[in-house]
This record gives C-alpha cells, structure tokens and sequence, in this order.
C-alpha cells in the first residue's frame, strides 16, 4: 500500500486539520468531532446547511465547505458513517435563529447516525431538519443502503441549499428545494480498479485488468454486473442511457451534465467521457446549460467515474449561477 500516511487512525483528523491550516482566514476545525466549519457561523440571518458521511470521498463534503455550499461537515472513518456525537455537536454548534438543515445520502449508517441526532436535538428544542438524497440509479438497494444510493448529484444538493439560505430562504423552504433537486437528479458510476482504505491496507475488492463494475458504488459495493472492459463511448452510452431513462429527461429539457472522475481518473479521460456525454444529449435534444468535469465525489484512488445529469428550472438554475467560495482552488 502505496500512500500518504501516518498512523491509520489519524488519517482524516490530519486531513481536516491540514484543509483548516490551509484555510485560516475562512475555516475553523474541532478535532474531537472532525468537525470542519466557517468561521463567520452559525449566522443570525441564514439557515445553517450542513452534512457529515463517510470520509474518501474528497472533496465531499468537508472541502465543500464555504459561503454558499455548506456551512459545516463531520466526516467519520473512511467510508464509515459518522458517529452520532459528530452528527450532534454539528448540529448544535452550527444552530442559530434560523435552524439547521442537514443533508444525509442513503446509506444505512449515515442516516441511523442523523435520524438519532435529530432527535436528542429537536429534544433540546433545536430547529432542526434534514433531507435525503438517493440520485443513483444503478441498483436499488446495495450493500450499504435500502433504496437508492446518495452519490454525485449531492453536489447539486449543496449548491442550491447553500445559494438559497444565503438568501435567506427559512428551513421549510430549504426542505422543499433539496427534495425538488433531488427528485431531478440522477446519476451512475463505473469503476475500472478498486481502492485501499488506509485503515484495511489492502483492495476494497478484487477487480482485475480489462475488466470493469457497471454501477458500482462509491465505498466499492457491487454495481449491476462485472464485465469486460468496453470503448469509453461504450460505457458513457450505458451511463447516459441509464440516467436519461429514469426521469424521464424530456427533449428541450435543460440541463446540468457532470462527469465526475472517482479519485484516480486522469482529467484528460473524463473530458473524453464528457465528449461522449454531450453528444448524446444534443442527440436526445437536452440544453446543457452547465457542465462540471471534475472529482466532486470520489472513491479514495478508485479509477472510475460517474455521469450526472439535473432538470433544471429557473429556480435551481439561478442558485447553480449564485457565487461560492470552498477551499478547493484551480489557480
């Protein structure tokens, strides 16, 4: 196992110690929770929008942190959910007139850990809600998940709660916005390699050469077949066909596409991919207003990617234009 480490244990402590060295000026960290939050929250004027899940998944969620994306992040172990003290300390430190809101993918052990600290916090008379996304449309329940998986399309979760409560939506509007994205988002991923958790040191799984996981999960949960490895317009055509089915997307529905790599994709091959991808929404007659080629939701060093596509509305397609500044820097 070939990797940046110290002691296993401290892999995501140091991680989100070194985003906040790297951030002083905006980010604040406390360590007992891995708790990563803006320095100017919780706010009198906005709804605190926060999630926590599994860590290696970088960016998300804990470098997505930032004025219009989230307000703050607890991530847990490695692909391990966050223990309901991180999810409830979250809560309560982030609270302010306004309420909290939460954003849980569909996973077993990251809602358990939500739901619960939902609870002690409403106990408190903490106005608190979350929402739930589950925009993978590759298998309907996994290893991890009853129902559909949280994966990429969170992103687009964020990017709208975030935009919105900073303009001052209250918490009953937020919830309604999540649920409208989430309920236009679908996406599916692709794995040609598997990835090494630091704590396990070896593969999540087996995969070998020339061989690829159609559907595959983002902590390595089996997809809906093993198969041989096929063209990149191949996969992108069973990744678009998949996605663009299960809405249905519509001709002269606009569009948000992304193609976002799984941590060990080269750049270079996810605009090759997206070659693919927007082809054959000009084919199905689908207005690609915004494009992300990029990792927004990864598998630690997984090659692999995964293909997203939003409905948009005037809605969400002004909260998708609204500014944002999280830690990750192209210049």
């Amino acid at each position: 196992m070939n990797k940046f480490f110290n002691d296993p244990n401290n892999f995501v402590p140091e991680m989100c110690e070194g985003l906040v060295m790297a951030n002083p000026d905006t980010l604040s960290y406390v360590p007992e929770f891995n708790m990563v939050y803006r320095k100017d929250m919780p706010s009198d004027d906005k709804v605190s929008i926060i999630q926590g899940s599994g860590s290696g998944h970088e960016p998300a969620h804990v470098m997505a942190v930032g004025r219009g994306m989230l307000d703050a992040a607890c991530p847990g172990n490695v692909f391990a959910a966050p223990p309901v003290d991180f999810c409830y300390e979250c809560i309560k430190r982030t609270n302010g007139p306004k309420g909290v809101l939460f954003i849980v993918n569909n996973y077993q052990g990251d809602r358990m850990a939500w739901e619960m600290a939902e609870e002690m916090a409403l106990a408190e008379g903490i106005n608190v809600k979350g929402i739930m996304v589950d925009d993978d449309v590759s298998v309907k329940d996994s290893t991890h998940t009853i129902g559909r998986r949280g994966v990429a399309g969170n992103f687009f979760v964020i990017k709208a709660l975030g935009a919105a409560s900073e303009n001052g939506a209250d918490l009953d509007a937020l919830v309604t916005l999540g649920k409208k994205v989430n309920d236009n988002v679908r996406s599916m991923g692709v794995a040609l390699t598997s990835c090494t958790p630091p704590a396990k040191g070896s593969p999540i799984f087996d995969i070998s050469d020339g061989e690829m996981e159609m559907g595959v999960g983002i902590h390595g949960e089996p997809g809906r077949r093993r198969d041989t490895l096929k063209s990149a317009d191949d996969i992108v055509t069973e990744l678009f066909t998949n996605v663009a089915d299960d809405l249905p997307f519509q001709k002269g529905d606009r569009v948000a596409l992304m193609i976002n790599g799984l941590g060990g994709t080269p750049i270079s091959e996810l605009y090759i991919l997206y070659r693919k991808a927007a082809q054959l929404a000009e084919e199905r007659g689908l207005v690609v207003v915004r494009n992300y080629v990029n990792e927004y939701c990864t598998s630690l060093e997984m090659a692999g990617a995964s293909l997203t596509l939003l409905k948009l509305d005037e809605e969400i397609e002004a909260l998708l234009d609204a500014p944002a500044e999280v830690p990750i820097r192209v210049f």
